[in-house]
């Protein structure tokens, strides 16, 4: 009997890279033209597009900012504040959180202290950076590192606890010490969650800055799209909120990048979103025949098959 032809399967194959880079430009295309449509016809429907510029209009103002020197300084400006208070949380929170999460005594003395402060919005902040710090600048750092800080501290707290005892025992059994638990198991174990912090560190970070400035900030992105709003300047607006976006979107694509480069030992899963594991194929069962002395049996052929 000849065997049956196998059924299509119901499982799609994913998209070659080329082809996933294709999909989500046209989905980007896609939502620019749909808001081209619906500004540029002026419908009102419940949501009244009619008030919101066109792409067009934004491109324009883009490329008239992009010519100016302003846009540089105020992207020099909030790049500036957002990495120097984010790497201060970086680097204060992974210490802290390895602290308490490694020490009782830090525990009791900082956690109570801790927990109370981290439920306080960064950007409610802004009065007492404004009367504790001599400057804006300094308040506005100030805002971002607290916007970072604790992100960081929570993840690592959290990545520490829950590393296996048996890697520490391992590095005792083999005389090391302290510093070579912490520098050998806690902190690369810890990694994974560190960067976790970091990623959504990052981008509180920047809600927070842009936040400041348009409160009390003097040039910044932040500041220029708050100005732009006063003088009813919506184009103007979008830009800001435009860059925003891109440079957010940086930011967190480099610390993600840096997490991957820093954590190429951990195993990396075969998962690709979209796609669904080929369902085992059963092998068709041979037609019965008279027995044949010349042919192997089923045992022999199972075992060949399974050495196979």
């Amino acid at each position: 009997m000849s065997r049956p032809a196998p059924r299509a399967s119901r499982y799609r194959r994913p998209l070659p890279p080329i082809g996933r880079y294709a999909l989500r430009v046209a989905a980007v295309a896609a939502a620019l033209g749909l808001w081209q449509i619906l500004t540029s016809l002026d419908i009102d429907l419940w949501l009244r597009f009619s008030q919101f510029p066109t792409v067009t209009d934004v491109a324009h103002a883009f490329a008239d900012r992009l010519t100016g020197a302003d846009y540089w300084t105020d992207l020099t400006d909030s790049l500036t504040r957002i990495l120097t208070g984010f790497l201060l949380a970086a680097v204060l929170g992974v210490a802290v959180g390895v602290l308490v999460a490694r020490s009782r005594l830090a525990e009791d003395l900082l956690g109570p202290l801790l927990e109370v402060v981290r439920p306080i919005p960064a950007i409610a902040l802004v009065p007492v950076a404004i009367l504790l710090f001599p400057s804006n600048e300094q308040g506005i750092v100030f805002i971002t590192f607290t916007a970072a800080f604790f992100p960081v501290l929570v993840s690592t707290r959290h990545a520490v606890r829950a590393l296996t005892p048996v890697w520490e025992e391992a590095v005792l059994t083999m005389g090391g010490g302290r510093w070579r638990i912490l520098g050998s198991v806690v902190l690369p174990g810890a990694l994974p969650g560190i960067f976790s912090g970091l990623s959504v560190g990052i981008g509180v970070s920047w809600i927070c800055v842009i936040s400041a400035e348009m409160i009390s900030g003097q040039y910044g992105v932040g500041y220029r799209t708050w100005q732009d709003y006063t003088i009813v300047y919506y184009p103007g607006v979008f830009v800001g909120m435009v860059t925003i976006g891109i440079l957010g979107w940086l930011t967190s694509t480099a610390v993600e990048l840096l997490g991957r480069r820093l954590t190429r030992w951990l195993p990396r899963t075969s998962y690709v979103p979209g796609a669904r594991p080929a369902p085992p194929r059963t092998p068709a069962r041979p037609a019965p025949t008279a027995a044949r002395t010349d042919q192997p049996s089923d045992a022999e052929e199972a075992r060949d098959e399974h050495l196979v």
